[in-house]
């Protein structure tokens, strides 16, 4: 048990590795946008490339992690995303900090899905949803170092420094992964996938098949994209020029204000957990997660320049909280396959959560400099961007209620065999 405990430690230091480094570009873009030329187009193409990258992994990790292992997949890629955090903090301009982004998320996309399959495989299931809520508890510290401590490292370091020194501590934590992690238990064997209809034994495609044939994967899918994209977008990078540009809060207080937001976040996670694992109904929590951030949007479009740094850290705080409901995506859609499957389910859906980001860190700058070219990271910019994310949270929050609620550790029905309800 104390293996599985230090597993549990390491999996939440490499998911806080990897929420550090995609939330660096709020606090970091008034030097980003200095040091290499950007215009808001630049800037959300060099914040979405992480997110690509991150999310296409996510299709030959879902095929090999139930084959090859989370360990060796994790500490490969760990390496990837090392030279790419490297390449990143020593570039000049787009390109060279586009290419270093690109590395970098290729890198981290196992930092999820890994330690969820390790979870799985030394956890009893009745504790997932508490566990992987607690995970992603301490992983959103590494959006809290990204906010204020990340900006007064950078005032005394700069920001190329900085980023190198976050990249000795995640070359530490993988040399560790390497000697403490196993896959599974001693003499606990792979699970053998059965033979199914239609499907040959041991297709590396076969898990992939039958999610894409399940309406509630794709549901799922659709509600994980939604509330990831409109927070990852907020919290990797828009939130801090709406906070610095459009509403005139300094670089410390944006910092503090999205402390604020990671703390909701925190909380949110072990809360939701706890909900869902008490009464199994991780589809409630997620829909109205989403209808809640879309609220919760709603105020935050509405605050004027000049509102107090309390009153916005209190709306960013709910915001986090509302947000960390839909962590539990991974465990609504690991009770509805065969514990074979759930490797290739979670990763699959994970593709939804990282394609998010980056269709809305993208999208979002497009939209804003196409309509606002004059005023591009102004208030009616940043308004009309979150208009998109509102209707964006509410359409599949409404949405996500035809999901099925079933939520069963022992013997999960397959997709596709019940209807929606």
């Amino acid at each position: 048990m104390i293996r599985a405990w230090l597993i549990f430690i390491l999996c939440a230091l490499h998911l806080f590795i990897s929420q550090l480094y995609r939330t660096t570009n709020a606090v970091l873009a008034p030097w980003l946008v200095a040091d290499m030329n950007l215009d808001t187009r630049g800037l959300g193409l060099l914040s979405a490339g992480f997110f690509y990258a991150f999310a296409l992994t996510q299709i030959p990790i879902s095929i090999f992690l139930d084959k090859v292992g989370a360990k060796r997949i994790m500490i490969v890629l760990s390496f990837v995303g090392m030279a790419g955090a490297l390449m990143f903090s020593t570039a000049q301009g787009l390109g060279g900090g586009l290419t270093g982004r690109l590395l970098l998320g290729v890198g981290m996309a196992c930092n999820m899905m890994g330690p969820l399959k390790l979870l799985t495989d030394w956890f009893s299931p009745r504790v997932f949803a508490t566990l992987s809520g607690l995970l992603y508890a301490i992983g959103t510290l590494g959006n809290m170092v990204a906010a204020t401590p990340l900006v007064l490292l950078v005032e005394k370091l700069g920001w190329r420094l900085s980023f190198q020194a976050i990249i000795s501590f995640h070359l530490l934590i993988t040399l560790a992964l390497f000697w403490v992690v196993r896959d599974r238990p001693e003499g606990c064997a792979p699970v053998a996938p059965p033979p199914a209809a239609g499907r040959r034994a041991g297709s590396r495609c076969g898990n992939l098949g039958t999610l894409m044939a399940s309406r509630d994967y794709w549901i799922i899918s659709a509600g994980t994209f939604v509330r990831y994209g409109t927070h990852a977008a907020l919290q990797t990078l828009w939130a801090g020029p709406l906070l610095m540009e459009a509403l005139g809060f300094s670089p410390v207080q944006t910092g503090n204000i999205l402390l604020a937001m990671n703390v909701g976040l925190i909380l949110g996670g072990p809360l939701w957990g706890a909900v869902s694992d008490r009464f199994q109904t991780p589809k409630w929590v997620i829909a109205g997660g989403l209808l809640l951030m879309a609220a919760i949007t709603f105020v935050l479009r509405g605050l004027p320049p000049g509102t107090s740094e309390l009153a916005a850290g209190a709306v960013f705080f709910c915001f986090g909280l509302a947000s960390a409901s839909g962590m539990h995506v991974y465990a609504h859609i690991k009770a509805l396959v065969p514990k074979e499957m759930a490797g290739a389910a979670m990763s699959g859906t994970n593709f939804f959560t990282m394609m998010g980001p980056a269709v809305f860190l993208q999208g979002l700058g497009i939209a804003m400099q196409g309509l606002y070219p004059e005023a591009s990271r102004g208030p009616q910019a940043f308004g009309t961007a979150l208009w998109i994310c509102l209707f964006c949270q509410a359409a599949i929050g409404g949405g996500y209620l035809f999901t099925r609620s079933s939520y069963r550790s022992g013997n999960p029905t397959p997709p596709g065999s019940q209807p929606v309800g």
